[in-house]
């Protein structure tokens, strides 16, 4: 999976946790700071799932 396709859903997660926070009467500045975390975690678990696997190395010689 891209890193972007993973990083796009996760925004639409992070935009429906928004809505139900704005629709149960959390303060803005609250809910920024959930959306900013979420985003941070997003990135870095995408980076780490999405990232090429190294090849395996040959014997030393």
């Amino acid at each position: 999976m891209s890193f972007a396709l993973y990083l796009t859903g996760f925004i639409l997660i992070i935009s429906g946790i928004a809505w139900a926070l704005v629709t149960a009467g959390v303060a803005m500045f609250k809910i920024a700071i959930v959306c900013l975390i979420l985003l941070g975690i997003g990135i870095l678990t995408g980076v780490v799932k999405t990232r090429p696997k190294d090849p395996p190395r040959g014997p030393l010689t």
